[in-house]
């Protein structure tokens, strides 16, 4: 890497971590540090909002996913406005008339502390894997990229991060979040127009655009109802509606980043910032991906993107003369590829249905002859671990946006993109870890285990928490191993949870006949309903797309709950019982007045 690209890098980095600092310079209680004093505008908000849940994998596997598998993705994100507008009308006013610091104090007033903590507990487990993944996914590719081992690439990236973590809490992480969106949206815009200026002369924008649409990639709506399709419009309006209702509704790293909002307008306009504009981002992102399967399209791509697997089969006597047949083949589909591509930009612009037809078929031809070649590029990987007992991973998706970044962008440019990579892997771990921190300060340090301190001593124990989850997270990272696609494991591991936690706060919403007994028992079946449903698709009893975890566990401990309830009958004091009701109404009057 050039020069001016290290500078570019270093410096944006380090003017992220140096801002977010001078930002929280008087961050000195317990609430300024996990809540900001309640003082961020809407656009901070919202921005941070989208940050958390833009991590680096959005855009590692993102440009990959379409690339391999055109735009069916963004279907995964049409549930989010719905839950965005549902959490704003229902669900904020309850947390803003509490003044809670995470969203599970108020299973406390609504249950007891045993449903407090069971939810806390899940959040834990669940945030606590999705970080060290969150910190590994960016840094095995940058690692790569860069030239560095791996755990000094995790080393780097999450010591900066948990240093103005810890030192400034959740504004800290807000206000560096805002600028990192603001870098991140910069350096794909910059990305798309390199792209676009890197296609061949006699081949337009809307000649690209078009051979994509044939070829089968901007395919974005299924209407088909389909179980197994883990991308339609059916798995998305309920599994993924479900999935955002339980992670910005529950899920304690976005939860406290409208918490911090000056007023609960602002929340609220924080929130529905996030869902109008999170899913035209989404299907930039993946719109920069199609760009770059278009660019691959006149400019060869190697036979396998990940450049650390493919030096190795290189190097290997047992696979060179395989290799080195498939490459020739690769080569005579590529050339192929690019004359029948011509003919079909010629059909489209004369308006030549036939041709087009003739051209398309001819194209998935190609197209499928180039899978095969890639899949045997596989194989060989696959023998080669097997003889050496190397741990291969042959999924290569991750590696398309990187490769494109690396070799085909300017000098400077490569800088800015890996910085992008860079600040949206901090910007997320940064949320979770100041989330975990809280999670546990408040929930159970606080709740339970060292009560009546004061508040310099809780503010103390927050930003120990926040060094012990990060060092947690760096050391799951430092040991995990990569799954098939980055932002597919850390959505399955979100539905492994969110369904049973968003089940007990639906209950607490809005079934009020519903007592703690139930409910804790109605969250144990649910959670074990989805565990058992998520093993038995894993071996292929069943199939079963993984968004629909999040609806069955939701409506299992709704329905157990519910189904319970009469065999227990009223499981607190008559007076804690009133209580509790009284709150209840109160708290949906609230709704009613801000709603």
């Amino acid at each position: 890497m050039h020069t001016i690209d290290w500078a570019v890098l270093v410096f944006t980095l380090l003017f992220i971590v140096f801002y977010g600092l001078w930002k929280t310079r008087k961050v000195n209680t317990t609430e300024s540090y996990l809540l900001g004093d309640r003082e961020l505008k809407w656009w901070t908000i919202g921005l941070s909002i989208m940050a958390t849940q833009a991590s680096a994998i959005t855009f590692l596997s993102t440009p990959g996913q379409a690339f391999d598998d055109g735009m069916r993705f963004a279907q995964f994100y049409f549930g989010l406005p719905i839950a965005m507008v549902i959490l704003a009308v229902f669900i904020l006013p309850i947390f803003y008339r509490l003044k809670v610091y995470t969203a599970y104090e108020y299973l406390e007033q609504r249950f007891d502390r045993r449903m407090r903590q069971f939810t806390g507990f899940l959040f834990l487990l669940g945030r606590g894997l999705a970080a060290g993944i969150t910190i590994y996914a960016p840094a095995i590719i940058l690692s790569l990229v860069l030239g560095w081992s791996l755990n000094l690439t995790i080393g780097i990236m999450g010591i900066l991060v948990i240093f103005y973590t810890m030192s400034g809490g959740t504004t800290a992480v807000s206000h560096t979040q805002k600028q990192q969106m603001i870098i991140i949206m910069g350096g794909l815009v910059v990305a798309f127009i390199i792209l676009i200026t890197k296609l061949p002369a006699d081949i337009s924008f809307s000649d690209t655009v078009g051979v994509a649409g044939k070829m089968g990639k901007l395919n974005i709506v299924d209407f088909e109802f389909d179980l197994e399709n883990k991308y339609n419009m059916w798995s998305a309006l309920f599994g993924g509606t479900f999935l955002f209702l339980s992670y910005f509704g529950t899920d304690q790293s976005q939860v406290a980043r409208y918490l911090s909002g000056k007023t609960l307008t602002e929340s609220r306009l924080g929130l529905l910032f996030n869902g109008i504009f999170k899913v035209p981002m989404q299907f930039f992102v993946l719109f920069v991906g199609i760009m770059v399967f278009m660019f691959y399209q006149f400019t060869k791509p190697p036979v396998h993107f990940n450049p650390s697997n493919l030096a190795k089969i290189e190097a290997d006597a047992a696979s060179q003369l395989e290799l080195k047949d498939l490459q020739t083949k690769y080569n005579l589909v590529f050339e192929q590829k690019q004359n029948e591509i011509r003919t079909m930009v010629t059909a489209l612009n004369s308006e030549n249905e036939l041709m087009v037809n003739q051209s398309q078929i001819a194209l998935k031809g190609l197209n499928e002859q180039d899978v095969k070649i890639r899949k045997d590029v596989d194989n060989l990987l696959v023998n080669y671990g097997a003889r050496t007992g190397e741990k291969i991973d042959i999924e290569d998706n991750d590696y398309v946006f990187m490769s494109f970044v690396t070799q085909h962008l300017p000098i400077g440019l490569v800088g800015l993109l890996l910085a992008v990579i860079f600040s949206a892997a901090m910007s997320s771990i940064a949320s979770e870890l100041n989330a975990l921190a809280s999670c546990t300060t408040i929930d159970f340090y606080k709740r339970s285990w060292n009560k009546n301190k004061s508040d310099a001593h809780y503010l103390k124990s927050a930003k120990f928490f926040t060094l012990t989850w990060g060092l947690i997270a760096l050391s799951f990272a430092s040991i995990a191993s990569l799954f098939e696609n980055l932002i597919e494991f850390v959505n399955i591991v979100g539905s492994l949870f969110y369904g049973t936690i968003l089940g007990v706060f639906v209950v607490a919403f809005f079934f009020k006949k519903v007592k703690s007994k139930a409910v804790f028992i109605g969250a144990i079946i649910g959670e074990l309903v989805v565990l058992t449903t998520f093993i038995l698709d894993y071996y292929d009893v069943i199939n079963l797309a993984y968004l629909w975890l999040n609806l069955i566990g939701c409506l299992v401990v709704v329905f157990v709950s519910v189904l319970l309830q009469p065999l227990f009958g009223d499981d607190k004091p008559k007076k804690e019982v009133e209580n509790t009701i009284d709150l209840d109404n109160n708290l949906l009057d609230d709704v009613a007045l801000n709603g």
